[in-house]
This record gives structure tokens, C-alpha cells and sequence, in this order.
């Protein structure tokens, strides 16, 4: 057994994270600032991250919650379909794509590591506020008092108070130039009730809607409006939304199977979120000191990737650590760094490419991206 990892932040890198390393006979605590409650909308993970997920014991539980796409569907304004690509295990992919709440994925592995680990595996309500590192172990400071750790893992968010305070230059959110409204309500099936739709609207507007579970439907509008460069103002997940910006785009769209306009009006609330990422970093860590997930690679959340990369490194992070203690952090990162470097890149070329309508490019667009992101079959 290697010494005790730290894991700052229980979203769903870092508990993914805890459950891969208890799984290597490493010990583990995570602390996480807020309560945890089930927050959030949908979220896709891609079928090599549900391979990670099956292979912590999962598969079945989160099959329950889920809803796995048989395709993703590109359609114009009115309703007809542009371009198709099927995905997961009807995509021939050894393992589903998996659409899903985000908080109730976040619960499902609250409880699964409470049930390995125990009642006190997470500590909320707990926020790191420094930490520093002497003989050998890592003393961390908290609002609830000084926890000590062979290793900090950061997986505390695109805000991560790790990632300020192991990397003190500037380190501003670049904004795409795009806004994101999102939101998730209750819904009929449409199409055949397992298909992901992207609406290509004009002037770069996209809708895409989805089935998360449980009757819910989940849906994102992204409207351009500036250009690439420096955020005006902050990022925060659950800023309220004003939907009549999102209504006076969709309002005249005539899809036939979906009411786009009436998805819109019904859902309570509408989040708003700028499309950011950050430049990528030259290392994550020092020492004993990491970062996973979007402390250490915020990307644009196109391509189902987010998620999926988090839980990714969460599952290198544990191979890793439990084969070398002394350099295993240094291993995860050489590891991670240029693959996930490479989906922040391919995340920014995604979105550049968004505006097009035309088949062959959809299909052009699409396959590169699986390639360069190594989520085609070959890899998943």
C-alpha cells in the first residue's frame, strides 16, 4: 500500500479519481468546499471513459441512469437531417456512450465511494485554502483544520485553488467568443427516443438536445457574439440565463419532431455559461502535487470530452501512483499532459469549424475529431 492521497474537490474527476486509487489499495480522502447536492445538467461521457467506469464495478448502476445514444444527427432548421453517425456499441465501440444528469452521476459515485470507503471517505463543506510540503508529505490547510498527505491531487475545477497556487503567472479563461444556454426538463421522447441532435442553425447557432434519463431531456444553445480572446467578467456554472435571448433564435424553427422553441419556454432555469478553456500548461504539478480534470485542462465543453477526460486521468492517476509512489504523479502527467493538450486543441478546432452545413464537411469534422482526441473505435 502507497501513502495517503489527498484529492481536493469531489466532482466527478476527483471522485472518480478516489474510487480507481481505493480500487489500487492506495488510501484516500477527499475534501470538497460546498455541500454536495446534486447539481448541474446533462453531460455525455464517451465509451472510453464508460470503460473506466465498468471497470470500477459501475457499469450496471449507471446503466440505470443513463441513457446510451445509438447516434448523433445533424439536422438544418427545418427538420431535415443533414449528416448521421451512429456511436457507441452501435457505432461498433466496445462499450455504450452514455447520456446522463450530471448530478446524479456525481451521486452515483458519492455513494459508491462512500460504501467502499465509508461515511468520512469525503469531507464537504471542507475548502482548501493552502497547503505546503515538508519531510516528505504534504501538510494541507482547510476551513475545518490541517490534513496531512503523501500527495494533493487538485481536482478542484476550472476555478482550482491548487492550480493558483503552483502556477502564479497570469493564467486567464480565454473566451471562444460563444455563449452557452443550457438547461434540462421534462420531455417527451423524440425521433427514436436515442438519438443526439445538433440543429445547425445560421450565423453559427447550434442547438443540441438529448435524452439524460429519468424523462428528462437536456438541451444547449450556443450563440457566437464576439471574437476569440480575454473573458469579460467571471465563468460560473449556475449564472441564471435570460431565455428570450435563446427564443428570438429558435423561435421560427420548424423541426416537426422537436418544439424547440416550447423545450426553451418550459425549463426552469436557464443557466448561462461563456465557452472558455485556458492555454495549456508547460507541467501540471510539483513535488507531491498534481492537478486532474479541468484544474489542469479546461477545454471547451464540445465533443463529450470534458467529463470523459477527467475520468480518464482519474483512472492513469491510479495506475500510476499505485505502480511507483515516488514518481507516479510525474508519471500520470507525462502521460495525460500532450493527450489532453491535444483535446483542447481539437476542442478549439471543433468550435471553429461549427458553422459549417455541408454533409461532407460534418462527416471531415467529426472522424478528425475522434482521431485526434482517440476517441474512435481503435482506442475505445
Amino acid at each position: 500500500m502507497t501513502e495517503n492521497v489527498l484529492i481536493a474537490g469531489a466532482g466527478i474527476g476527483g471522485l472518480t479519481a478516489a474510487l480507481a486509487l481505493h480500487a489500487r489499495d492506495v488510501d484516500v480522502t477527499v475534501i470538497e468546499r460546498t455541500d454536495l447536492r446534486p447539481l448541474g445538467v446533462g453531460i455525455n461521457l464517451l465509451p472510453h471513459a464508460v470503460r473506466e467506469l465498468y471497470e470500477l464495478g459501475l457499469g450496471d448502476r449507471l446503466s440505470r441512469i443513463a441513457v446510451a445514444p445509438a447516434a448523433v444527427a445533424y439536422y438544418d432548421t427545418d427538420g431535415a437531417l443533414l449528416f448521421r453517425e451512429q456511436r457507441g456499441i452501435d457505432g461498433g465501440y466496445g462499450y455504450p456512450q452514455y447520456s446522463v444528469h450530471r448530478g446524479l452521476l456525481q451521486m452515483l459515485l458519492l455513494s459508491a465511494l462512500r460504501d467502499r470507503l465509508g461515511p468520512n471517505a469525503v469531507h464537504d463543506n471542507c475548502e482548501l485554502v493552502g497547503f505546503d510540503e515538508s519531510d516528505g508529505c504534504v501538510r494541507v490547510h482547510t476551513s475545518s483544520g490541517d490534513l496531512v498527505a503523501g500527495a494533493l491531487v487538485g481536482a478542484d475545477g476550472i476555478h482550482s485553488c491548487v492550480r493558483r497556487r503552483i502556477h502564479r503567472g497570469p493564467d486567464p479563461l480565454l473566451w471562444s467568443g460563444s455563449r452557452m444556454f443550457r438547461g434540462a426538463v421534462d420531455g417527451e421522447p423524440f425521433l427514436d427516443g436515442r438519438t443526439m441532435s445538433i440543429v445547425k442553425g445560421a450565423n453559427g447557432v447550434d442547438l443540441v438536445v438529448y435524452p439524460i434519463g429519468g424523462g428528462q431531456l437536456n438541451w444547449v444553445v450556443m450563440l457566437p457574439e464576439a471574437q476569440q480572446g480575454p473573458l469579460p467578467g467571471d465563468a460560473k456554472w449556475n449564472r441564471p440565463g435570460d431565455r428570450s435571448e435563446v427564443l428570438r433564435h429558435v423561435d421560427h424553427w420548424n423541426l416537426h419532431w422537436l418544439d424547440a422553441a416550447d423545450l426553451v419556454r418550459r425549463t426552469e432555469p436557464v443557466l448561462e455559461y461563456p465557452m472558455v478553456d485556458r492555454e495549456v500548461l508547460p507541467w501540471w504539478g510539483r513535488g507531491r502535487v498534481t492537478l486532474l480534470g479541468d484544474a489542469a485542462h479546461p477545454m471547451y465543453p464540445v465533443g463529450a470530452n470534458g467529463g470523459s477526460q477527467a475520468i480518464v486521468d482519474a483512472a492513469v492517476l491510479a495506475e500510476e501512483l499505485s505502480r511507483d509512489p515516488v514518481h507516479g504523479l510525474r508519471g500520470y502527467e507525462d502521460r495525460r499532459r500532450p493527450e489532453t493538450a491535444k483535446v483542447v486543441e481539437a476542442n478549439r478546432e471543433m468550435h471553429r469549424a461549427g458553422a459549417t452545413q455541408r454533409p461532407d464537411d460534418l462527416a471531415r469534422v467529426t472522424a478528425k475529431y475522434r482521431t485526434d482526441t482517440k476517441a474512435d473505435r481503435s482506442h475505445a
